[in-house]
């Protein structure tokens, strides 16, 4: 303690210059001026140099050797003859990536919402082991992105867990990895499996959230369940299960750690997602394509930001409802 009221006796002069400087409305910025600085450091400086590499060409690192080429890294992206037919594309890996990535977002997102909502409904329910089921639920999400796809490439492999039950019970082994659709169907299930615990805790807040007196009220007036679920617990849920698709859709077009480790891209480009392409085009290839894979990168970048705004709107859109219900 001596220690400690030592150094704020220290500082006690430069807090006092600061605030006769600043004023005592401003004085906030002396002390969250350095987060800034840091953050702007670490966040807004990679965003410039990403778009400096986006329209400068080359295969050299240093931006000093990087001759200016406008939009034709955008121009190689988007260059097709017809657009729907990926292989006439100039970078078709691109547009598969693209394909596979909003294919993966609409079934997992959905699935996983969907998963997550039922899960959260019976975790709130008076359950034998309630307080065990959720620390099992959960614990998937504690666990690395990377030790998940080793532990459920290990089991899927082809002499894996899998196949070993399949042979015991005298039947034909599968390639789950190795065959297109198998493959897919087990980066959906594998990234479920690891994330869908943190979701579920995020509803489970806000059904707790809820008053009981609604569903005391709505048992004395012999509600239905199905009708209850319809008319208060969705309708006061919305504002969880909005920031819950929004995070997972996030979520789910920045995959890469668990299905790279999990399936490599393939078979072929089966698996393979847009932040892939971006790692592959830019440091994975033998020629490092920087400023094709920044183009790529802002492109995903734009995408995200359109999803957020589309959260901020969802979210007051429920709000305003809210509030004039």
């Amino acid at each position: 303690m001596r220690l400690l009221r030592f150094c704020f006796n220290l500082l006690e002069p430069v807090f006092k210059l600061a605030q006769k400087l600043l004023g005592s409305e401003r004085l906030g910025w002396f002390f969250v001026g350095p987060n800034l600085l840091i953050f702007g450091a670490f966040t807004f400086a990679p965003i410039v140099i990403n778009i400096f590499y986006a329209v400068t060409g080359g295969v050299q690192l240093l931006p000093s050797n990087r001759p200016y080429i406008g939009l034709e890294n955008f121009h190689v992206l988007f260059e097709c003859k017809d657009y729907f037919d990926i292989q006439s594309c100039r970078k078709d890996v691109f547009w598969r990536a693209i394909f596979n990535t909003a294919k993966f977002s609409i079934i997992q997102v959905t699935l996983m919402v969907f998963f997550s909502l039922i899960t959260a409904l019976i975790l709130n329910r008076k359950i034998i082991g309630r307080g065990f089921w959720r620390s099992i639920f959960f614990y998937p999400v504690l666990l690395s992105p990377v030790v998940v796809a080793l532990i459920w490439k290990w089991m899927l492999h082809n002499q894996g867990v899998f196949n070993a039950v399949l042979v015991g019970i005298q039947q034909t082994p599968i390639e789950w990895l190795t065959t297109s659709h198998w493959a897919f169907f087990w980066t959906i299930f594998v990234s479920i499996w690891a994330h869908m615990g943190f979701y579920t805790l995020i509803l489970l807040a806000g059904l707790q959230a809820i008053p009981k007196d609604l569903y005391e009220a709505a048992l004395m007036d012999k509600t239905s369940a199905f009708r209850t679920l319809w008319k208060i617990t969705l309708p006061l849920l919305m504002p969880n299960l909005i920031v819950v698709l929004i995070l997972a859709m996030i979520r789910a077009v920045q995959v890469f750690d668990e299905i790279f480790v999990l399936t490599g891209g393939g078979p072929g480009s089966a698996t393979t997602f847009i932040v892939q392409f971006i790692y592959q085009t830019g440091f994975a290839e033998q020629i490092h394509l920087y400023g094709l894979a920044a183009a790529a990168s802002l492109t995903l970048a734009l995408g995200l930001i359109a999803l957020t705004l589309v959260q901020l709107r969802l979210t007051r859109a429920s709000e305003s409802v809210q509030k004039s219900n």
